[in-house]
């Protein structure tokens, strides 16, 4: 003979276990790093990598359509902007080991760094010497989903008001 709990009380539990996830202090996405929380009000430490009209390195700081959207970003997180000048490779080796929050620079959904880096939804596009179109991302730590959430839709929402 098999028991089986009315739909309410089945209904009840669930309920009574999302209030206590909640009172836990757990929110969705979650940033085991706590990358968003120490960038909010603090600093944001980008790596860029020179790459065409994307990012140009010239002078003290970097120039370009990313490095503009990174600093907008960063205001809107009353952040500053510690920059980091390298190749991808060296960078996502620095985004790895925790010394950057975020790195730009003409970088594609067709990224090698998927296995080591989150990876933005796409929010530019640009064309290649082939002509073929690329889609163009940013990359982040690894499971710090609230940071990458956040960036997503603040890139997003310049995309659509045809600021990138």
């Amino acid at each position: 003979m098999h028991h089986r709990l009315p739909a309410a009380v089945g209904a009840v539990l669930v309920m009574l276990s999302s209030v206590a996830l909640a009172g836990c202090g757990l929110s969705i996405p979650t940033d085991p790093s706590g990358t968003l929380a120490s960038v909010e009000g603090g600093t944001l430490r980008a790596g860029v990598s020179p790459d065409g009209e994307w990012v140009q390195v010239d002078g003290d700081e970097p120039e370009g359509s990313e490095p503009d959207a990174i600093r907008a970003f960063a205001d809107s997180l009353d952040a500053d902007v510690e920059w980091t000048v390298g190749s991808e490779e060296a960078l996502v080796r620095e985004l790895e080991n925790g010394g950057l929050d975020l790195i730009a620079g003409g970088i594609t959904d067709q990224t090698p760094w998927t296995d080591k880096a989150g990876v933005t939804r796409p929010y530019a596009e640009a064309t290649a010497k082939d002509g073929s179109t690329l889609k163009v991302v940013m990359l982040v730590p690894l499971g710090e989903n609230a940071f990458l959430s956040h960036l997503e839709t603040f890139l997003s929402e310049r995309a659509k008001a045809g600021e990138l």
